[in-house]
């Protein structure tokens, strides 16, 4: 047994360093693969623990994927590129003002869609609308960075935006209808408390005026990158070219509010958002004539194996003790009190994240969770803490989310420098207090809706 848990520290840590390191760019469900079959020819994790796992993280992978191809196809035409277009119009020329319509478009992207998808189409977006403003590129980090956070940390008001949410909603046995009614609310208001605080600390970086008038951004962002579906889009006129991406708007949340529905009724979320995206896959293949072969190439399916072989991983990690030590250390914190409870759980969670990564994290705290015998309500809760820690207090390092890792490996390809004091500049002050008050407005709203 000694073998096994040094073989499983070791694998699980230098997964981790190789993730974070990424040398060449390499992806991440690479050295997450590489990991998992170790484990599994060790036979740390057996076969019924791969079904076991199967069970736990398929219906989650297929919704997350189902989502990211709906983006992809709203992607395909061009439909982000309008939503920027059309925000940075509404700005009208203040930098103030573009702020805080980014941190709407960051917030929307991951609520309809997911975070990492939110993340690798906002942010080359968010380079490209900023370049075409013409401006300087330590102007436009604030932006980003801002914007980057808050598409992160957006993952927290509704489980369906984050797949390790999603899988861990499996593992708690808790609807999506459930998560969503005691989290929407206070997860919300702590982001725009998030985004408050963050407009504070950047404001003085943000430029008052944009360099850009509203003629400029329609003629220029349109004529340069509103690439897709030339044939059918370049005769049309604005209000025609509106009036289709509103109704294409409509279908999402439509879709989006049937996942609720179905979770109300017990009914496996993943069928609606398969649903949903051969709709609009085959509304784009019979009114545009489009193959759907393209959406295909550009689904990111490496998001599957990374969450499989990372899950197989930390089953490893349960198998050999690490959940009953953490059971033993923790159980007596939180049979003080759901309030002590639900920060330390959540502050425990943030730590790993920061450390190790969210996923691992919230995987490993989720586990331990279920074994400590816990009341619905409490577990619940206490579960609620976890995700707040790790979507939201994962955020004080570039490190902490697969996302935020992304967001960077992104930024390095445009070749926008930031730096960690960068960084860490507006986290170290941001992160801590916006997670205390979202774990606080958790508290009260659970104790004056649910107890």
């Amino acid at each position: 047994m000694t073998f096994e848990i040094g073989m499983t520290i070791i694998v699980f840590i230098v997964t981790m360093l190789v993730i974070f390191w990424r040398p060449k760019g390499l992806n991440e469900a690479w050295p997450a693969s590489v990991g998992a079959l170790i484990i599994l020819l060790t036979g740390i994790v057996t076969k019924a623990n791969i079904l076991d796992i199967i069970d736990k993280i398929g219906g989650a992978s297929i919704t997350i994927m189902a989502t990211i191809v709906m983006a992809v196809i709203l992607e395909s035409f061009g439909f982000f590129h309008w939503a920027a277009a059309r925000l940075a119009n509404l700005s009208k020329g203040s930098g103030y003002r573009l702020y805080w319509y980014i941190q709407l478009l960051c917030f929307l992207m991951t609520l309809l869609f997911n975070n990492d998808g939110s993340i690798l189409i906002t942010t080359p977006l968010l380079i490209i609308l900023l370049r075409n403003l013409r401006l300087k590129p330590q102007q436009m980090i604030p932006y980003l960075l801002s914007g980057a956070l808050i598409a992160t940390a957006s993952s927290a008001p509704i489980g369906v935006s984050n797949i390790v949410n999603l899988i861990a909603l499996k593992i708690i046995d808790m609807s999506l209808y459930m998560h969503t009614a005691m989290m929407f609310v206070p997860a919300t208001l702590g982001l725009l408390f998030m985004a408050w605080i963050m407009f504070l600390v950047v404001k003085k970086k943000l430029p008052k005026v944009l360099p850009s008038t509203k003629d400029e951004i329609d003629e220029v962002f349109f004529s340069k990158h509103f690439h897709p579906l030339k044939k059918s889009l370049s005769v049309e006129t604005k209000r025609k070219r509106t009036k289709l991406m509103l109704k294409v708007l409509l279908f999402v949340f439509v879709m989006r509010c049937l996942l609720f529905v179905a979770s109300y009724f017990a009914i496996p979320i993943e069928f609606v958002a398969v649903l949903g995206s051969l709709s609009l896959l085959i509304w784009r293949w019979y009114h545009l004539g489009t193959n759907p072969v393209d959406i295909i190439k550009k689904t990111p399916w490496h998001i599957l194996i990374f969450a499989f072989s990372m899950y197989v991983i930390i089953y490893g990690l349960h198998n050999v003790g690490l959940t009953k030590l953490l059971v033993q250390t923790f159980e007596p914190i939180v049979n003080r009190g759901l309030f002590q409870a639900s920060f330390i759980m959540g502050g425990l969670v943030s730590i790993l994240s920061n450390i190790f990564n969210n996923h691992p994290a919230l995987m490993i705290g989720t586990i331990t969770l279920t074994e400590m015998g816990l009341d619905a309500i409490t577990l619940k809760t206490i579960y609620l803490a976890n995700i707040i820690g790790s979507d939201m207090g994962s955020l004080l390092l570039p490190i902490g989310t697969l996302a935020s890792l992304i967001w960077m490996h992104i930024l390095r390809k445009y070749k926008i420098k930031i730096k960690w004091k960068d960084y860490l500049s507006v986290s170290i002050i941001v992160i801590p207090i916006s997670t205390i008050v979202t774990l606080f407005l958790l508290y009260y709203w659970v104790q004056m809706v649910f107890a």
